[in-house]
């Protein structure tokens, strides 16, 4: 569905990514692991053209879409959870979801978004009147993931879904992944909490300094030892030696 070959981008001086490849499958969760400053967000800006690679390209559904503009982009059906819960402060929670459908092309699929989110968080639903500003940190995250929905992706970008969640909404939050999977929609994510992320995923890739060192499926990629060295806190054996 997905297919990053040789990205590599900068910001001005300073090289983000360098030579970055990557697949994602119809149906699949993938995710992409690193530490900060790792490329992580980068790549998925890259995904949605709001930042610009310097070579390489990307595809959707075997189209190229690297140059095309991040509205068009949302429309063909890829979509994104931003970090840190973004949502509008000042709007309502309606107001708020009615923007992720500006991408749609008719009210009758506007309809179909709220039917498609309130079902997931009836406590949205609930609150749909209530400005953004009132909510609680579990209730943004959730508003910055049916927002997303609204447009009806196929491929949704999830940009640190558990940062700064309380332990049994992070747990929710995985657990909604997995629902969202069983519903038909691929995911791409990123995420610091790499154990939490790898128990859901398919595969998955680890970015260090913009480039990716580990590749595979989940299983294996926690038993590596690089990774165990790099983000686990544990000694390899060869360090041990």
């Amino acid at each position: 569905m997905l297919k990053l070959t040789d990205i590599s981008a900068s910001y001005g001086s300073i090289r983000a990514l360098e030579a970055v490849s990557l697949e994602v499958g119809k149906g699949e969760i993938v995710c992409l692991l690193g530490g900060n400053a790792s490329g992580k967000s980068t790549t998925l800006k890259i995904i949605l053209n709001l930042v610009r690679n310097t070579s390489g390209h990307v595809e959707f559904e075997g189209r190229r879409i690297d140059g095309l503009a991040p509205h068009t982009i949302v429309r063909m059906g890829i979509a994104i959870v931003p970090e840190n819960r973004r949502i509008f402060s000042r709007m309502t929670v309606n107001e708020n979801l009615q923007l992720g459908a500006t991408a749609l092309s008719s009210q009758r699929r506007v309809a179909d978004g709220f039917d498609r989110v309130f079902p997931l968080f009836p406590q949205l639903r609930d609150r749909r009147y209530a400005l953004g500003s009132h909510l609680s940190g579990g209730m943004r995250q959730m508003l910055a993931i049916g927002r997303a929905l609204m447009a009806s992706p196929r491929l949704l970008l999830m940009d640190e879904p558990s940062a700064g969640l309380a332990p049994g909404l992070v747990e929710a939050s995985f657990d909604l992944i997995m629902q969202l999977r069983e519903q038909g929609v691929t995911i791409l994510m990123v995420e610091q909490n790499a154990r939490k992320a790898l128990s859901v995923a398919d595969r998955g890739y680890v970015l260090q300094s913009g480039r990716i060192v580990i590749s595979g499926g989940s299983s294996e990629i926690l038993r590596n030892p690089l990774f165990e060295e790099a983000y686990l806190g544990k000694p390899s054996s060869e360090g041990e030696k």
